[in-house]
Parts: C-alpha cells; sequence; structure tokens
C-alpha cells in the first residue's frame, strides 16, 4: 500500500507542479511526499521530476509514466473502496471548471442537486475564461462552450447553444433593422476587443460560413459593459443566446438576423482520460447530460 501512496503522491506533484501543493492536497507533510517520490524514482531507475526550490516539472520519462499510472491508481482505489463495501456515492472534492459568465446561472444549480444527491462530495468550482490546463490545475471535470481541438481528454457532448445579433428596441426605432449581414457595415456595432478576430461576427450566407466586418462607436473588453451599451441603444451587439436571455424575455434587447445566425456552438463536459473515471466525475457527467443545453428558438418579431 505505501507504493500505491508513492505513485499518488507522484500524481499530485504532476498536476500541481509542486511538492508543497501536492502535500497539501493529499493532507501529508512535505517530508513525507518528498520521500514518496524519491523512493518511486529509486524503484524506476530514473528521475521522474525535475526540482527547483520554487516549481517541479515532469521529466520526458516522467510524462510518459504520468499518462500510464494516472489511470491505474485511480482503478485500484475505486476497486479498494468497492471491495471494502465503503462506496456508497461519489465521495471527496471534485473540482469543476466553467467560463465565467456560464457558471452562476447555469452550472450552480446542477452542482447543488450533485451536492444534494452525495452529500459526501464536495464541489471547488472554478471560473474562467481561459483554457486552462486540467493536469496541471488539478480539474478534474471542465465544462467548455467552443469546437474543441484534439486532445488526449475524454469528452462527453451536452448540446450546442446559439449566437445572435441584438439591439434595444430604441435603437431599432432610430435606424431600422438589418435584413442581411452586410447591412450591419451601416450600423453601429458594440465590438467585444477581446479575441482573436475583434470586429469580426461569423455567419451563415448561403449554406456557408462567412465573416462580417463591423464598427461603432463603443467597444469594450468586458460584455457586462457590452450588454448596458446595447440596453442603453448605443448598438448592436453579438452574443451567445444564453447570456442575454433574460434580457430579451424582459423585452429589453431584440434579436434580428435569425436566419443568418452561424451554427451553434458545442459545449462539451471534459475530463481526463481514464479507462474508468472516478466515481465522482462520473456522477457529475451523467448529470450534466439530464440538462440538454439545446439552441433555443425565438420567433422573429
Amino acid at each position: 500500500m505505501s507504493r500505491l501512496e508513492d505513485l499518488e503522491a507522484f500524481i499530485h506533484i504532476a498536476e500541481s507542479g509542486s511538492l508543497t501543493r501536492a502535500a497539501t492536497r493529499l493532507n501529508r507533510s512535505l517530508q513525507a511526499v518528498s520521500r514518496s517520490l524519491t523512493s518511486l524514482e529509486v524503484d524506476v531507475g530514473l528521475q521522474l521530476v525535475h526540482r527547483t526550490t520554487r516549481h517541479s516539472a515532469l521529466s520526458e520519462a516522467g510524462q510518459a509514466f504520468y499518462r500510464r499510472v494516472k489511470p491505474a491508481v485511480l482503478e485500484i482505489r475505486e476497486a479498494q473502496l468497492e471491495a471494502a463495501g465503503r462506496r456508497t456515492g461519489p465521495s471527496g472534492i471534485l473540482r469543476v471548471g466553467a467560463p465565467m459568465l456560464f457558471g452562476p446561472d447555469f452550472l450552480v444549480p446542477i452542482v447543488a442537486e450533485y451536492i444534494e444527491s452525495y452529500p459526501q462530495a464536495e464541489v471547488d468550482l472554478s471560473l474562467t475564461d481561459a483554457f486552462v490546463d486540467l493536469a496541471s490545475e488539478g480539474i478534474d471535470v471542465v465544462v467548455r462552450i467552443a469546437d474543441l481541438p484534439d486532445s488526449n481528454l475524454q469528452s462527453k457532448r451536452l448540446g450546442a447553444l446559439r449566437r445572435v445579433v441584438f439591439g434595444a428596441p430604441s435603437y431599432f426605432a432610430r435606424n431600422g433593422r438589418p435584413e442581411h449581414p452586410a447591412e450591419l457595415r451601416q450600423h453601429a456595432c458594440i465590438v467585444r476587443t477581446i479575441g482573436n478576430r475583434p470586429g469580426q461576427w461569423a455567419f451563415q450566407i448561403d449554406g456557408k460560413r462567412r465573416m462580417v466586418g463591423v464598427r461603432g462607436s463603443f467597444r469594450s473588453n468586458a460584455m457586462a459593459a457590452i450588454y448596458s451599451a446595447v440596453r442603453s441603444g448605443l448598438g448592436l451587439g453579438y452574443s451567445p443566446l444564453w447570456q442575454i436571455r433574460h434580457l430579451v424575455d424582459a423585452g429589453q434587447v431584440e434579436i434580428v438576423l435569425q436566419e443568418f445566425e452561424p451554427k451553434p456552438v458545442p459545449i462539451h463536459a471534459l475530463w481526463q482520460e481514464s479507462t474508468r473515471p472516478p466515481a465522482k466525475v462520473r456522477a457529475f457527467v451523467d448529470l450534466l447530460e439530464r440538462y440538454v443545453f439545446k439552441p433555443v428558438h425565438i420567433p422573429p418579431l
């Protein structure tokens, strides 16, 4: 059993990039974690981790060893709990990542149901729009809204989300409604100043994806400011529908150009590659699947 603890110490060092953080996560002393790593390296006959006073990084051999040993250790721990008859359900800390605006309104209610269903479980929710590395950040499962690049992560598609052009009734009363994306060049558009292509909005025109350049007198890096500007009649906005659905329902903004919307963006749950993910991850992903994120249709006015 001590060898299994050595392997767990190595996994936590690999994922946290620090012996100190690994010790904290394992609730063990720094000296004990250091001894585990040394013992494992002696047994393997290779240096698995390059150590400095502030940071620890996997060697090339350590990276290969981590990829092979992580799924096996998870399987062994689950088998132990099942054999001992102590696994009544998911337990321990589940670390979840999600986009900044998506988490509070959409994910927190799911987290609440998860905790109510599994009283032995805890959830640590980290909200960021950056595509974090699950292993280095110690994240168990992450929700991402994007077309996924190739990776060694396992994923489950949960649905898809619309992107729409919208404006305030006061703006349309003064300026009219665009009937085609090309007409946006004659309209004030509120541009988000971050991202790969600011001022470029995607549409589906004649069956093909097209980018249309837009501009206006107001720009911002924050979507909250953009939504406020649109409500104030400063111009048109472009956003995932789920972020502004409450404004649509309240009549504060109206959607245009629905027939030219780009293909909905997929939403996925992702977790680290394993032949069998931990019970806490499986249960949370199963719960996410029950909340089907379908593109919601809003009839044109």
